[in-house]
């Protein structure tokens, strides 16, 4: 898978038949552009690697790059982490790539615009995040490639990049805020009122004490 080859190349034989006509008989069922195919004859031009359904952990080998003539790569329904290598880019004979339901993160690279022969993509179901690549092969897949993964926007999701809403913790505070503001200025007309009623009811009790003492001093 690390060498390139005659794509035109021949059906694989089986040495220890006696038969030169003979043909590798065993056949093979594997997901092949989002659909179970059997094989029944296998090809020296169909390479493919299927990881999928197990328990495999730790993140993507950026080594699979380096498998130039690989066709389908499926490693969903693992465990995987990280980032998805940029060297996947790298494999430009890939029909057909499959990594959901892992738990990927990061943005999608734009370097996997370059698989122009990407017949198939699923995406789904990671934490994948940012802006969907819109350029070649990506304009062809519908909203099944990417659902599952809430942080991505833009074609073919509704939701545009570079709309940032106010987190709702934010929110909560602001609206904490105002109503301290509004509370604030309750307590504080409350204690204006009272110290002006303070201020009236001592004036009352003076103006009292003066009238006694100009009665006082006319007897």
């Amino acid at each position: 898978m690390m060498m390139r080859f005659n794509s035109a190349g021949d059906i694989v034989g089986a040495k220890n038949l006696p038969s030169v006509q003979a043909f590798y008989q065993d056949t093979v069922v594997i997901t092949y552009k989002g659909s179970y195919v059997t094989f029944t004859r296998i090809l020296t031009t169909l390479t493919a690697i299927d990881l999928s359904n197990n328990r495999l952990e730790g993140t993507i080998p950026e080594s699979v790059g380096r498998l130039v003539s690989l066709r389908v790569l499926n490693m969903s329904h693992n465990a995987f982490t990280g980032k998805i290598p940029t060297q996947l880019g790298g494999v430009t004979d890939l029909e057909s790539l499959d990594l959901s339901c892992n738990q990927l993160s990061g943005e999608i690279p734009q370097e996997l615009t370059n698989l122009t022969s990407l017949a198939t993509l699923n995406l789904s179901d990671n934490q994948l995040v940012g802006k969907i690549p819109q350029s070649r092969q990506f304009l062809t897949f519908d909203i099944t490639s990417f659902e599952g993964n809430l942080g991505l926007c833009g074609s073919p999701f509704s939701n545009p990049c570079g709309v940032s809403l106010a987190p709702p913790s934010v929110a909560h505070v602001e609206k904490s805020s105002d109503v301290d503001v509004i509370l604030f200025l309750f307590v504080g007309m409350g204690f204006g009122v009272g110290f002006a009623a303070a201020i009236l009811m001592r004036w009352g009790r003076i103006r009292k004490w003066f009238v006694k003492s100009a009665r006082a001093l006319r007897t």
